[in-house]
């Protein structure tokens, strides 16, 4: 645990801005960076987490009784098994994340009975999350299945082909399951670059990419109706039907959903 201490988690670092308090002082320079000398870029990682909770909630409202999230980062307020068991009760939840601090606070906090798991596992094996045995307990593949990538293949680069990762699922999931993803996107703004070059220099990996880099993410799958939004716009109307405006921080954090025909 040494080791991980000495720099920063991109899961301890998110938790941190989102007020968390599981995190080390390497979490909190690294977030009191992002919220003291980039003020407002916290947005990235609100609006990024309240898409998720809606992502998890459109897919329980079409039927979706099992989620797999992809990289779900330490617990939060409101967690993606609560939102879904809201429609479901006896929904199955899959958390993955390949932090060992992330999954030993998810085994004490999220796997609360036997239909949710916490997993310690790389998005980048996905043949190794789908044969591992809590998985097939828990995963029924003949069934709609619901995936969340939030975020996660922000950190997966171009040589290790992120599309790679979401096309094994498309290709083993049943007609009408869902798979959500959100990324960092492109920007040419100070403020983009400036949180590019932090990302970057703090973690060791980190890829913004364009609205078309994204799409391609998703493989074969064709995005819904909503297409490629920025987190704060995708299904973020308020009861008028009215979209947020954009901040700049809001237009680098973007989300869409593909279903499985």
């Amino acid at each position: 645990m040494r080791a991980r201490q000495s720099r920063p988690s991109v899961a301890r670092v998110y938790s941190y801005v989102l007020g968390g308090r599981d995190n080390y002082g390497v979490d909190k320079d690294l977030g009191d960076y992002f919220i003291e000398d980039l003020p407002g870029s916290e947005k990235l990682a609100i609006t990024n987490r309240d898409a998720v909770l809606r992502a998890a909630k459109a897919m329980a409202d079409a039927g979706i009784r099992q989620i797999i999230d992809m990289g779900c980062g330490l617990p939060a307020a409101v967690n993606v098994h609560e939102v879904v068991r809201q429609v479901y009760p006896e929904a199955h939840v899959v958390y993955v994340d390949d932090d060992p601090f992330v999954v030993a606070h998810g085994r004490a906090l999220l796997a609360v009975d036997e239909g949710i798991t916490v997993l310690e596992a790389d998005i980048r094996d996905p043949a190794g999350i789908e044969n591992n045995a809590e998985v097939q307990r828990l995963i029924d593949f003949d069934e709609p299945v619901g995936l969340l990538f939030a975020m996660t293949l922000s950190f997966v680069n171009d040589e290790e082909n992120p599309t790679s990762v979401v096309q094994y699922w498309a290709d083993r999931i049943a007609s009408g399951s869902r798979i959500y993803l959100s990324h960092f996107r492109t920007g040419t703004s100070r403020e983009a670059m400036a949180t590019a070059s932090k990302i970057l220099e703090a973690f060791g990996r980190g890829r913004f990419r364009t609205d078309d880099e994204i799409r391609a993410c998703f493989g074969t799958l064709a995005l819904d109706e909503d297409d490629l939004r920025p987190c704060v716009q995708w299904r973020g109307e308020d009861a008028e039907g009215h979209q947020p405006e954009l901040t700049v921080w809001e237009q680098l954090v973007v989300g869409g959903m593909a279903r499985k025909p």
